[in-house]
């Protein structure tokens, strides 16, 4: 697409080929993915059914972080021409939220937004050696009087003009599309948890990592694997948002690779573009950096645990104002412990100062967005009612299904019974806490009382860990009870290393076989549950020397998130595995 100049919409005969046309011509900067994104995310609202103004996206591949920008573009549908033509087309504004792009001479206005929440972050110059403002265009188009900067705050015009007097009337208060967004999107959080399957009682747990050495992946990237390690499966989801410019500068296939171990154990790996908004907003916990999500999580009144803030963070700022009120994750500590302890004594007002010092009235950032687009245009604004206040949409689910755990049980009795206490750890990720192979039965987790074992799907991939686990559950439930019972056999023939097999039944049981013939039946009440908690019900009662003789009434305690009652009964043993 940059090989040749764009003839349509814009281009010397552009009035031959279109169809549409138009009063003035706009154009948008696109350099980066994270720039790109943030016009993409506010402009069709801004622009919505008026054929008066004419769109091109002018693609500057200059940046170390150039990567993606097309291809978003191209997905996005937009006309994109070379970034060298750009001076010969006449616009009437520049849009853009990059600071660093490199404009030809022209008298058109540049309205240039933030990509992120403010001027928060120094980085690296590409213009040279030293470093500079995230955020702040160069010295010669503030001299050129074209440059408009937007903000989202007065206290950030002025930071602006203590530090470079030039930018002195060239800031327009227009405040923030995206955190505004995100605000709005809070009435939909139980949207976005279920279609990221979060359960009820679940918690989220949103990984957020900025870009660069400083940044909470570049200090710490084994953090998402070793707190999947720490966190029980039943309880807690793990999601990461990455920005965008570690996938341009590194790829998706080292993202991936860096990051196998933690999803294969149910990492949440949020796309770049647009899904990490609502995964923030049905987050409970943030565990981030000195990047903009953290700061938008914090403001949305999230628990938030910093692990990491690198020293390129500016000094007074909302950003800075969140390192002194927010506390420091200790990556070598006790995480779950850090996590169940930042949730339990959070106050949704916490971070309620750090709110109001980076964003001014929030809620009009679209309209007044609207009005300084069209008074730089110089045209009158649109007599339609303002930008629509749109939800985010609902993210798709970006994980993979876990196939090992490493299973934790305890027996104990209550008034009402024995209850049988289960907890549940990807079994890699768990590994991969402790510092060792799978989770043997003599491992940390086992205690008097207490007893682990590895269990396994019949999806897991990984033949090491499928021979040598004690229980294995098939995926998908059976329709009969026989061709359970075969499923059990043939498994348990397969894998001689496993204990026992656990299969559900389609009407809500579930048969679990032993290898010496004998079969449980398990009836679970409430929500369906997986064949391998049943199996981990079994499992305890038999390592505890107390399997049932007949039928049994117990209590499954799945990670502290719920109960649910458990009849349990052996088959007959005509009826057992042969």
């Amino acid at each position: 697409m940059s090989g040749g100049f764009l003839r349509v919409p814009v281009g010397p005969d552009a009035h031959r080929w279109r169809t549409f046309p138009a009063e003035r011509t706009l154009v948008v900067a696109a350099r980066t993915v994270t720039s790109t994104v943030r016009v993409l995310e506010s402009l069709p609202a801004l622009l919505r059914d008026d054929p008066r103004v004419s769109v091109v996206f002018a693609h500057d591949p200059t940046s170390a972080f150039a990567d993606g920008v097309l291809d978003l573009l191209r997905t996005s549908g937009c006309r994109v021409m070379p970034w060298e033509q750009l001076a010969d087309i006449g616009a009437d504004l520049i849009l853009t939220a990059s600071e660093n792009v490199d404009l030809p001479e022209g008298e058109c206005p540049v309205l240039v937004l933030p990509h992120g929440v403010g001027f928060q972050k120094r980085v690296p110059d590409a213009r040279g050696a030293h470093d500079r403002l995230s955020g702040l265009v160069p010295d010669a188009l503030l001299e050129s009087g074209r440059a408009w900067l937007a903000v989202s705050h007065p206290e950030q015009e002025r930071q602006l003009l203590a530090a470079h007097p030039k930018t002195a009337g060239r800031t327009l208060l227009l405040g923030d599309p995206c955190y505004d967004e995100l605000l709005t999107g809070r009435m939909h959080e139980d949207a976005y948890r279920k279609a990221l399957g979060i359960a009820e009682g679940q918690r989220l747990v949103v990984i957020s990592s900025t870009w660069g050495a400083t940044s909470l992946l570049g200090r710490h990237p084994d953090l998402a694997v070793r707190l999947l390690g720490a966190l029980p499966h039943d309880r807690y989801r793990v999601a990461a948002v990455v920005h965008p410019n570690v996938r341009s500068a590194h790829g998706d296939w080292r993202i991936h690779t860096l990051q196998a171990s933690a999803l294969d154990a149910g990492l949440l790996l949020m796309p770049p573009v647009h899904a990490w908004r609502p995964a923030l907003v049905a987050a409970d916990v943030v565990i981030g950096d000195h990047g903009s999500v953290t700061l938008y999580g914090a403001a949305l009144g999230k628990p938030v645990l910093l692990g990491a803030f690198g020293p390129d963070a500016v000094p007074d700022t909302a950003a800075d104002e969140l390192a002194a009120a927010a506390p420091r994750l200790d990556p070598g500590g006790d995480l779950a412990a850090q996590v169940e302890d930042v949730v339990r004594d959070h106050t949704p007002e916490r971070y309620a100062a750090v709110a109001r010092r980076a964003f001014a009235e929030p809620g009009q950032a679209l309209a007044r967005l609207r009005t300084a687009l069209y008074d730089l245009l110089d045209l009158p604004e649109p007599g339609s009612a303002p930008p629509p206040d749109l939800l985010l949409p609902v993210p798709e689910q970006a994980a993979a299904p876990v196939t090992s755990w490493l299973v934790v049980t305890e027996v104990s009795e209550e008034a009402a019974g024995p209850v049988v206490s289960v907890r549940r750890y990807p079994a890699q990720a768990r590994a991969y806490a402790h510092g060792g192979p799978e989770a043997e039965e003599e491992g940390p987790d086992a205690s008097p009382g207490r007893f682990a074992h590895l269990a396994c799907s019949d999806a897991e991939r990984d033949r090491r860990l499928l021979e040598s686990a004690s229980a294995i559950e098939r995926t998908d439930p059976v329709g009969s009870s026989a061709e359970a019972l075969r499923w059990i056999r043939d498994t348990l023939a397969r894998l001689p290393g496993s204990l026992l097999a656990a299969c559900a039944v389609r009407d809500g049981r579930h048969l679990v076989g032993l290898r010496d013939g004998r079969v449980f039946e398990a009836a679970v009440t409430g929500r369906a549950v997986a064949s391998g908690l049943a199996a981990a019900v079994v499992y305890a009662l038999l390592r505890q020397g107390r399997p049932p003789s007949g039928d049994a009434l117990l209590t499954l305690r799945i990670a502290g998130v719920r109960d649910e009652d458990v009849v349990l009964r052996p088959r007959p043993a005509s009826s057992g595995v042969s």
